[in-house]
């Protein structure tokens, strides 16, 4: 299940809005869970989240 950050990250003078999105991604080797931090455009969240990013 992916945590999308609430705060908005910008840049002053920039006109996208830029969020800190974390997605939950399972090993098929161990089974253990690791996180993936990535900080891209508020539009793109969705896509990113489904994995076509």
């Amino acid at each position: 299940m992916a945590k999308k950050v609430v705060a908005t990250l910008k840049k002053e003078g920039a006109t996208k809005a830029y969020t800190k999105v974390i997605r939950m991604i399972k090993s098929e080797k161990t089974g253990a869970y690791t996180f993936e931090e990535k900080i891209i455009e508020k539009d793109l969240v969705n896509e990113y989240l489904k994995g076509k990013i």
